[in-house]
């Protein structure tokens, strides 16, 4: 999956696979979360919202399944 740098305090890079309904965050804290069954509406409203951490906090966090990536990129 390729990742994108975004301008965030709360986010460092951002990557998703339509197929799959993935969406990879990297945070600045250093972890790495995978979220799934994400539609890919949902990705390109993060992509274009002007606080993409406070996208995260309303959207995503606690609504889609997700779980944590052992490995730094």
């Amino acid at each position: 999956m390729k990742l994108t740098t975004v301008e965030s305090s709360m986010i460092h890079a951002v990557g998703y696979d339509a197929k799959s309904r993935t969406l990879e965050v990297v945070f600045n804290s250093g972890g790495t979360y995978i979220y799934e069954d994400v539609p890919a509406k949902v990705y390109k409203e993060l992509m274009a919202a002007e606080s993409k951490g406070r996208f995260m906090k309303d959207e995503i966090i606690d609504v889609y399944p997700c779980g944590k990536l052992s490995r730094r990129r």
